[in-house]
């Protein structure tokens, strides 16, 4: 792979990370911004204290949250794409996203999310694994996945966590359903150190480990039988991918909430610029998810200051009309 694509992608990825932390309710200087940053890494840089606690306690924190959401979401969505041979796939389909909601709904209906700290997170987090364990038990047959069964697990758990998620709304109070509807809007507003060390270490290993199944996932878009005269473990591959793409997507959907489209639409825009090799898809799917979800959150914050959208909201402004741009282009070519 050629160094170009990484290098406008990490550019990309640059700017929207240096706008995150200069642009809100109070602007900074970018000049300011790398000031602050330097003096946090322990130099000796003279910054204002106003601007270190804007830029080290509230921004970086969030910048750094919304960066590992939406490259995870994205690194997950072209791992799944590639593993079910479906352009359609994304972390939905496996019933992570509908049980790390159950799980955290559930939490906010019982009154636990007023303990604050980690019982929200820990609570979606619950539910995403205790998703992935069902998924996995409803989908072997004979010690086997078939893809079109773990689809269909998948879709079907998605289909029950979202029916309970519904109940829970349906007999909560007017606190519980506009805490619960914050959540499922999807929003960084909660994002602390705390909660970025909290899920770091699930979301970086996913994001290191999904990477090694690309030369087996591009061997699987041939057929799961051509992939296996070429060497590839098929029954393993699907397993390691789904279990670390589940770890790390109910990793970060616990403390940001279901970000919807990152996970579908990213992947598909780097594969029309830079092709369908999973080599070269996964790393920049990542990159450039990171930077969709860091600029939609600085939109978020800074379009309607000094309150704020949720975040959900921006990427599904940004992806309901790609997914309409991608059903025209499947119309034209089955027209063809």
């Amino acid at each position: 792979m050629t160094m170009r694509p990484v290098v406008v992608a990490g550019a990309w990825l640059l700017a929207a990370c240096l706008a995150a932390l200069s642009l809100g309710p109070s602007r900074i200087p970018p000049t300011d911004v790398a000031v602050a940053l330097l003096h946090g890494a322990g130099l000796d840089f003279s910054v204002d204290e106003r601007t270190l606690a804007i830029v080290a306690s509230l921004r970086l924190p969030r910048m750094l949250m919304a960066a590992l959401v939406g490259g995870m979401l994205a690194l997950a969505g072209a791992t799944l794409q590639g593993l079910f041979r479906n352009p359609l796939a994304d972390p939905g389909v496996l019933g992570i996203t509908g049980g790390a909601t159950l799980g955290a709904v559930t939490a906010i209906f019982f009154g636990a999310s007023a303990m604050g700290g980690a019982v929200l997170p820990l609570a979606g987090f619950a539910g995403a694994l205790a998703a992935a364990i069902a998924v996995d038990r409803l989908a072997r047959v004979d010690g086997r996945i078939p893809v079109a069964s773990l689809l269909l697990s998948g879709i079907a758990l998605e289909a029950l966590s979202r029916a309970l998620t519904g109940v829970l709304i349906y007999a909560s109070d007017d606190r519980q359903l506009r805490d619960i509807t914050l959540w499922l809007l999807g929003s960084y507003a909660g994002a602390s150190w705390d909660r970025l060390m909290l899920i770091a270490p699930f979301a970086l290993l996913a994001a290191g480990t999904l990477p090694f199944f690309a030369r087996g996932l591009d061997a699987l878009m041939l057929g799961e039988r051509e992939a296996g005269h070429l060497g590839i473990p098929v029954e393993t591959l699907k397993r390691l991918a789904v279990g670390v793409a589940a770890l790390g997507v109910g990793a970060v959907v616990s403390v940001a909430g279901p970000v919807g489209f990152v996970g579908l639409v990213v992947p598909h825009l780097v594969r029309l610029t830079h092709g369908p090799g999973h080599r070269r898809l996964i790393p920049l799917a990542a990159a450039y998810g990171a930077a969709l979800s860091v600029a939609a959150d600085t939109l978020a914050r800074i379009l309607v200051a000094p309150a704020e959208l949720p975040v959900g909201l921006v990427t599904a402004a940004i992806g309901a009309p790609f997914f309409a741009f991608l059903i025209r282009r499947e119309k034209r070519r089955l027209a063809a």
